[in-house]
């Protein structure tokens, strides 16, 4: 039922005016006057509501177009003001100062500002919202006085806690004043974010990062484990969480990682490439001149790891490619699109989930790299390098051959995508074995070699990093491999040079290295 609510005052500011004025009109039935700015006020006169001008309010007109009207003492004196204090209060009567119980303000559009193409600097500072954040905060710190509304989501619990009380409750005043103190944090970083590339500044002594809650996860890696969805508060559109789920339950924690590792992965290959992703290392990658083909030389470089694996494709899936997926079970299948009677075959898998993705933006600007550790976190740059072949060195006597050097690309792409310490035996058309996540290189060789079976004979192979012996050119010669790529470096490459001249192989250094731990 509702109670008497004697006369209370309620700023209101907002850049988003989304239910807006249904908001505004239930404050106003219960019993608050409205302050009102700018193009806030005008939308309220025109919905028919009463509202009192800030000018009324500072006595004191607003200054260089509208950057100055609400920082003033009768704004946050109002607002500041302790209620339980007597002499808070007397000086608010001394000064003629109204309390002020409630602000509805959402902040100038920075965000969607600089999310515009060919923005310029100067509308981008145009946006960056100063009033609105100081009320916010000032209201926030007095929270357990004044309510503080900064989302559209929350009008409604807001009115009907005003409705049945009186006034918001003391939990409810506390928990939006954290979020108020959340929203101006967030909104602080994105400028700082923006204004520190502007200057080109690559490594600031504060790091200010923000995300968006995107969904509660069932659980983390393991079931014991609570888990969080967090996006970047600047999306990228080539990416797991924009993609589209047409299809299948909820993406599990690991299902992200995976799909996450498989998106990467295939980013790397312009013909029809399908890669399969198996805890975040790939099982097989093949290319081809259809995606059909492409699925049948992954599904063939390793048919026993597929089994429950993520699929990432670069080209729509069509009819015949589809079938052939279906016939085994994934857990996810990631693409530019699905071709209708594809979509149909597939959708008849009830848990499978198909992914569509924007691959018209693969080449967009990537984002720094986060990882947690312990007491802190490391950020670098995307390992996003664009490399040709032809810019390798070759080191021994025998030289490789142009199909050798296609074939060392591919292996090269795809190593990097694999757990250090990597290595990937292929041909031009397939990864033929992977080896991955080993504490040593040979036995990372090994487990390659014993995947490729006959087939490495002929073969290219393509290490993440350097070789600090030449017991791997020894026991990839001996299995029948002819051409190495690995990034040189070591001490010792002389050594393993000296094996490859040896045993006949060619072997091409690249300067680079492509750790992935």
């Amino acid at each position: 039922m509702k109670k008497e609510n004697s006369m209370k005052r309620a700023l209101v500011s907002v850049s988003d005016k989304t239910n807006l004025v249904p908001f505004v009109k239930g404050l106003e039935e219960h019993g608050y006057e409205i302050v009102s700015t700018g193009g806030t006020k005008k939308a309220l006169d025109e919905a028919g509501i009463k509202t009192i001008s800030i000018e009324d309010v500072t006595h004191f007109p607003e200054i260089l177009d509208g950057r100055v009207k609400t920082l003033n003492p009768y704004v946050h004196g109002g607002l500041l003001a302790r209620r339980d204090l007597p002499e808070h209060m007397k000086t608010l009567e001394d000064l003629s100062i109204t309390p002020i119980d409630l602000v509805c303000v959402n902040l100038y559009p920075f965000k969607e500002t600089i999310l515009k193409s060919g923005v310029e600097l100067a509308d981008a500072i145009e946006n960056i919202d100063i009033g609105g954040p100081s009320m916010v905060r000032s209201a926030a710190k007095n929270y357990q006085s004044v309510t503080i509304v900064t989302d559209i989501n929350d009008y409604d619990q807001v009115l009907t806690e005003i409705e049945e009380n009186g006034d918001t409750t003391a939990e409810t005043k506390a928990k939006l004043g954290a979020k108020a103190f959340r929203t101006t944090a967030a909104y602080d970083a994105l400028i700082s974010q923006y204004l520190t590339a502007q200057v080109g500044l690559e490594d600031p002594e504060k790091l200010t990062l923000t995300y968006d809650l995107k969904e509660t996860m069932r659980y983390g890696e393991n079931s014991h484990q609570r888990a969080w969805l967090y996006e970047d508060a600047l999306p990228k559109s080539f990416s797991i969480l924009e993609a589209e789920q047409l299809h299948g339950k909820k993406l599990s924690y690991n299902n992200i990682k995976d799909a996450d590792e498989a998106l990467r992965c295939v980013r790397e290959f312009d013909e029809p490439t399908v890669v399969a992703m198996k805890h975040m290392n790939p099982c097989g990658i093949g290319r081809g001149d259809s995606l059909e083909v492409a699925w049948d030389r992954a599904y063939e470089a390793d048919s026993v790891s597929i089994f429950g694996g993520v699929i990432a494709l670069n080209r729509k899936v069509d009819l015949a490619t589809a079938e052939k997926m279906r016939k085994i079970f994934l857990e996810i299948i990631v693409a530019p699109g699905f071709d209708d009677d594809a979509f149909a075959v597939l959708a008849k898998k009830k848990n499978i989930r198909l992914l569509q993705v924007d691959f018209d933006q693969k080449d967009e600007p990537t984002k720094d790299e986060v990882v947690s550790v312990m007491g802190g976190l490391l950020m670098q740059d995307q390992d996003t390098l664009k490399e040709d072949c032809h810019d390798w060195e070759v080191v021994t006597d025998v030289k490789p051959t142009e199909d050798q050097l296609k074939a060392m690309m591919f292996a090269w792409k795809a190593v990097k995508h694999a757990k250090s310490n990597a290595i990937v035996v292929a041909n031009n058309e397939r990864t033929l074995g992977v080896g991955e996540g080993q504490p040593n290189r040979i036995d990372s060789l090994k487990i390659a070699v014993k995947h490729a079976g006959d087939l490495v004979e002929g073969s290219v192979l393509a290490s993440d990093a350097f070789f600090p012996f030449d017991d791997c050119v020894k026991y990839a010669g001996e299995h029948g491999v002819k051409a190495i790529v690995q990034p040189g470096g070591s001490v010792r490459d002389q050594d393993s040079i000296d094996m490859a001249n040896k045993l006949g192989i060619a072997m091409v250094t690249t300067g680079v290295r492509h750790f992935r731990h």
